[in-house]
Parts: C-alpha cells; structure tokens; sequence
C-alpha cells in the first residue's frame, strides 16, 4: 500500500469515529484500523528519510 493510500484510510477511519452514529464496536475496529494505517505511513516516512539521508552522505 503506498503512503498516499494509507494517509487516505487513516483520515476516513478518523472521520467515521467522529459519526455521532457509530456504535462503540464500530468506532475500536476504526481506531484499530487507523494505528495500523498509522504505523505504516510512520514506517515509509522513515524509509524515505533514511534514503535522503544516504543521498545526502553521498553527496
């Protein structure tokens, strides 16, 4: 999944806990849903900083 994609899932699973309609068991499936997307965005933020940090060594 790119970043783009999971950036996307993360804002929409922010947006359905703020429904006044959503049941509790709905809103810990998004908010668990939304780590995860989380941590993956975290994750490719680092890789690319990591590679401009090579770049940048080598340069």
């Amino acid at each position: 999944m790119t970043f783009e994609e999971s950036a996307k899932m993360l804002t929409e699973m922010a947006e359905k806990i703020k429904d006044e309609n959503i049941t509790l068991q709905e809103a810990i499936k998004c908010y668990e849903e939304g780590v995860k997307r989380y941590e993956e965005c975290n994750k490719i933020l680092k890789e690319a900083k990591q590679k401009i940090e090579v770049y940048e060594e080598g340069v």
